[in-house]
């Protein structure tokens, strides 16, 4: 079969440029899909764009509504004897502190050993048992050693493999003897150690009774008494076992850095920087949505009679699933919340919606109602963290828009169902076309040869006729 460049060669017949001209007619077929499907992807795309806006709502609105991270108090003065840390729930209020004691671990030295591997115990013992008491602790430390493990380094190796509440160490003195040192993990005066063996060569190097720190018996001596924390808050002296104290005032830790000279002032003030912050984020989100929503479904006016669209107009103009969601939003707004706080619309905290239905903040009628009704604003935002509160319900709106069966989802998966349906009809179209243009190229190309045969024939009756009339 002839080529489609030789078609109607030997001929007058201008069968390329007629087969080209069928072509690219047959071609147009394919051009209202191909319209279709730039459309649907440049949907599939917007959606995409406002999915990310919501999401982004959704995470400010799951801030705003979790007001027990961010509705709370700060320490506004300057200490040096101790440093404050506040709980979410700390109540503001101004305290007297006085340290008058500091908590520390016990620590106790053995008598010196020439050196620190050698055994210490009594030979003949196949086994030997150090425990080691204190009164803080539910159960005793017991270690138990063999024969030929009762040196410093042993003794040091098979207390710390406990990882109880004593640590051991060894200290090397210049004179190259070496002392053992044991430490109480926990401060305080419960958790002194009194210390005994069953080997009665080992307890002349590790042996101590806390409870009569005079006895003959105390081979080892006291480096580091143990001692509790005494602190006086407005005048009322509490003492604990650790420099960190955690229920004194109520939702506040204190840690003790050392005496004081003089009474220091903790000031704990009410702080609405979170939760300002927190109500802005979600203030800004929402507007950003609704700039968002305004630009994929952005209209412009056409010229009376003109049959063409603006190509500036939005990708989801006119789409009705968004148009709900951003109807459902906005009617959320303006719900009132039930409760007995004495707020409940928006428009009470300073927060108000303007002519483009964009929100604005008054920050002075916003920080009065934090600091003059905190809880009411919590109650009002937060409700019971379930179904009721502003933020609570708009976390809820938000996951239900978003989720695996939410608007969202069902939108775009009725795009992408849509783009496989015409990308089957592309197909499909773009086969015939292929098959129609074989059978023109089939007709075109027989068409080709018979007038070249034909031609041919008269070429050759004309000869005969001119050479019999002469």
């Amino acid at each position: 079969m002839a080529s489609i460049s030789s078609l109607g060669a030997g001929t007058s017949l201008d069968l390329n440029t007629l087969y080209d001209n069928l072509q690219t007619a047959e071609q147009t077929k394919l051009t209202p899909i191909t319209t279709q499907q730039t459309s649907y992807k440049a949907k599939l795309t917007a959606w995409g764009v406002v999915q990310t806006s919501l999401t982004k709502l959704q995470t400010a609105a799951d801030a705003l509504k979790n007001t027990s991270a961010i509705a709370g108090t700060k320490v506004s003065s300057t200490n040096t004897a101790f440093s404050a840390a506040l709980d979410n729930d700390a109540a503001a209020g101004t305290y007297s502190v006085e340290v008058t004691s500091l908590a520390a671990s016990q620590s106790l030295l053995s008598p010196k050993v020439a050196s620190k591997d050698t055994d210490l115990g009594d030979s003949s013992l196949s086994s030997r048992t150090i425990t080691i008491t204190q009164p803080g602790q539910d159960d005793p430390m017991t270690i138990t050693l063999s024969s030929d493990k009762t040196s410093l380094a042993d003794m040091r190796d098979a207390i710390n493999a406990k990882q109880g509440s004593v640590t051991a160490s060894i200290i090397k003195a210049d004179d190259n003897s070496y002392y053992l040192a044991l430490t109480s993990r926990d401060s305080g005066t419960t958790n002194q150690m009194t210390i005994t063996t069953d080997d009665s060569e080992l307890a002349k190097y590790i042996s101590y009774d806390s409870t009569n720190t005079s006895s003959a018996s105390n081979v080892m001596t006291q480096q580091v008494a143990a001692s509790d924390a005494k602190v006086k808050i407005n005048g009322i002296e509490i003492t604990r076992s650790s420099n960190t104290i955690t229920d004194a005032p109520e939702g506040v830790t204190l840690t003790l850095n050392k005496l004081t000279t003089s009474a220091e002032t903790l000031s704990v003030t009410k702080d609405n920087a979170p939760m300002t912050a927190a109500v802005q984020a979600f203030v800004d989100a929402y507007n950003s949505l609704q700039t968002t929503i305004a630009n994929q479904t952005k209209y412009t006016a056409v010229d009376q009679g003109s049959d063409a669209q603006d190509t500036s107009n939005g990708d989801l103009l006119g789409d009705g699933t968004l148009r709900n969601i951003q109807t459902r939003l906005r009617s959320l707004l303006s719900t009132s919340q039930s409760g007995d706080g004495s707020y409940s619309i928006l428009s009470q905290l300073g927060i108000t919606q303007d002519t483009s239905g964009k929100l604005t903040v008054d920050s002075t009628k916003l920080d009065k109602a934090l600091s003059e009704k905190n809880a009411d604003v919590i109650t009002f935002l937060s409700g019971d963290g379930k179904t009721t509160g502003f933020a609570t319900q708009a976390s809820n709106l938000l996951s239900d828009i978003l989720g695996t069966d939410g608007s969202v989802q069902n939108a775009t998966d009725g795009i992408n169902k849509t783009l496989k349906q015409l990308a089957a009809q592309y197909t499909s179209v773009n086969d015939q076309i292929t098959a129609t243009m074989a059978r023109y190229k089939t007709q075109f190309t027989s068409l080709s040869q018979l007038v070249s045969s034909l031609t041919t024939t008269g070429n050759y009756l004309t000869q005969q006729f001119n050479a019999m009339s002469s």
